[in-house]
């Protein structure tokens, strides 16, 4: 384990050689971050795989864990299954966007003007959707979004490093909580889930995250046997 403070890439030794220092030493390397722009100068200069374990643009290990979780509880084939995100544009919400249509599921992205996701990622997302015949849209209003929604998905709505706008967010996001009265809307079918940890009472009540439709705590669980597949699937190549 190698915390940033001590180990000082991009500050007491460039990015490019510490990714060509730990390809000598290690076998894989897993990254947690800020910018997404280290992870992809450091698996530039390595010659090891390098894992984005969470950066501000996405949280791909997250939403593996997500798919497995889903699969558990609606089977392998998850082709015509609606998934809606409600809350901020944010890390989680693009890599959910980018597997969905993977997995041959729609999309929804439900958030506030002014926090929509990344244009870029949209773009590529769009692309994705089309190829596979599936939906990426983006919806304003909470209700109209979760109708017949499978899996309706929630995070914090000030990430890492945005603690400061928190009082504005909970203000703006206020009617996009994931309560009672949302589940009702999107019907009996639709199953929740979070990243955690949850703040219970803002992006969502203690109500759905502890009912029986919420996967948040299986698919927590998950992000252990997804992740150790995703290293599995590299260090045996």
């Amino acid at each position: 384990y190698m915390p940033g403070k001590d180990i000082g890439l991009g500050t007491r030794e460039t990015i490019s050689d510490g990714g060509r220092n730990l390809s000598r030493w290690v076998d894989a390397v897993v990254v947690r971050t800020f910018g997404h722009d280290f992870i992809e100068k450091l698996a530039a200069s390595s010659t090891i795989p390098v894992i984005n374990a969470l950066t501000d643009l996405e949280h791909p290990c997250q939403a593996l864990a997500c798919l497995q979780t889903l699969r558990e509880h609606r089977g392998q084939d998850l082709r015509g299954r609606k998934m809606v995100f409600v809350g901020d544009g944010n890390n989680v919400a693009h890599s959910l966007m980018l597997l969905a249509p993977l997995a041959g599921m729609d999309f929804v992205m439900c958030c506030p003007e002014g926090y929509d996701p990344d244009w870029d990622i949209v773009t590529e997302a769009t692309r994705l959707a089309d190829e596979a015949g599936t939906i990426c849209i983006l919806e304003r209003n909470p209700e109209k979004a979760v109708h017949h929604a499978d899996l309706i998905y929630a995070d914090v709505w000030a990430s890492m490093g945005q603690e400061e706008e928190s009082q504005v967010r909970a203000e703006k996001f206020r009617e996009y909580q994931i309560n009672g009265r949302l589940m009702n809307a999107a019907g009996p079918q639709a199953l929740v889930s979070h990243c955690l940890p949850a703040h219970r009472g803002e992006e969502i009540t203690d109500e759905v995250l502890d009912s029986p439709q919420s996967i948040a705590f299986d698919e927590a669980e998950n992000r252990l046997h997804a992740q150790k597949a995703v290293l599995y699937h590299l260090l045996r190549r």
